[in-house]
């Protein structure tokens, strides 16, 4: 028999545990009806700074986001505090669609692929013609990621004033890359300057480049208010020192539509591209990619494929050799380590 405090066979059996009080589960989200459009113009430690109508705007992730990713250009949706009040913390609830993604990896052979910018039209490939030397398999392998992202390239050439840059160009005019060249002249001033910020107005553009090549020199003379760091390069390495530490997205100076957006980013000593597969970048060079379409299943149009119709094509005299030779190295970069 049970005795006080004590349970008995008959009590353990029926013995029924008190049901926690939960709210009914749904499936309906909220709809968000009082979102506002928003730009993320930097990311700093899991705080977005966005542009909301005109106003900077400090925001967050929303949960329901979970671990989605928002980076710099993406096009967002926030509710909140949309004030940009100091204090203030505004919630991002939606990711819009992204019509470009420049990406990377940190290396070919990591799985992993870290998006650098959203919604960008145009990669500004920023590099020096001396101090420090140019390193054309790099300039190659941004090039792959811009043509992967749909993104049109421009070569911006820097310190024309220490080399001549006709040798560097000559490797990438049959790729129809256009490009701009700026230089110091005697008085300190960027020339050039004029004709970059014409290749620049009335897009969003990326400008990536590897430390010392003068990238932030050139960001803070189209935007004097950026004031981005400068830095020098090392006289043993050859190498620079990193100055910029985060994407920023900038609004450049200028009146009505034409007016156009810069995004720079730190300087990047790798570029990995194991996302990149041979049948989408040929797809950047449409004349090319109508000479592959009896090419057998499988091939990568390089160099060593056998019956590639490029190779068909250059013997008819019906492709320019050189085209194909850059179309081929830009290919074969996707697998270089050495750059």
């Amino acid at each position: 028999m049970a005795g006080p405090g004590r349970y008995g066979e008959h009590d353990v059996e029926h013995y029924e545990r008190p049901r926690r009080r939960t709210r009914p589960r749904t499936k309906e989200r909220p709809s968000y009806a009082d979102a506002v459009d928003g730009t993320v113009v930097t990311v700093d430690r899991g705080r977005y700074t966005l542009l909301v109508e005109g106003r900077r705007v400090l925001a967050m992730k929303a949960r329901p986001l979970g671990r989605k990713g928002v980076v710099v250009g993406d096009r967002v949706r926030v509710v909140g505090d949309v004030s940009g009040k100091d204090g203030t913390l505004a919630r991002i609830v939606e990711v819009g669609e992204r019509e470009t993604v420049l990406r990377r990896t940190a290396d070919d052979d990591d799985p992993v692929e870290r998006v650098i910018v959203a919604n960008a039209s145009q990669l500004v490939v920023v590099t020096a013609l001396a101090d420090p030397e140019p390193r054309s398999r790099w300039i190659d392998r941004a090039l792959v990621a811009a043509y992967d992202a749909g993104m049109a390239p421009l070569l911006c050439l820097t310190k024309a004033d220490l080399e001549d840059p006709e040798t560097l160009l000559s490797t990438y005019r049959s790729l129809g890359v256009p490009w701009v060249v700026t230089r110091r002249g005697t008085d300190g001033a960027i020339v050039g300057l004029e004709d970059l910020r014409e290749r620049l107005a009335g897009r969003s553009s990326v400008l990536i480049g590897q430390s010392g090549v003068g990238k932030s020199t050139l960001v803070n003379a189209l935007v004097p208010e950026a004031q981005r760091e400068t830095g020098h390069v090392n006289a043993v390495t050859g190498q620079g020192r990193h100055t910029s530490t985060s994407a920023i997205m900038l609004e450049l100076p200028g009146d009505g539509s034409e007016r156009g957006w810069i995004v720079d980013t730190p300087g990047i000593r790798s570029f990995g591209l194991a996302h990149v597969q041979p049948e989408h970048l040929i797809e950047a060079f449409p004349d090319l990619d109508e000479m592959t379409e009896d090419c057998p299943r499988g091939c990568t149009h390089g160099e060593d494929e056998p019956e590639c119709g490029l190779d068909e094509a250059i013997d008819a005299g019906e492709a320019d050799p050189e085209r194909v030779a850059s179309f081929r190295r830009l290919l074969a970069a996707r697998s270089v380590t050495d750059y």
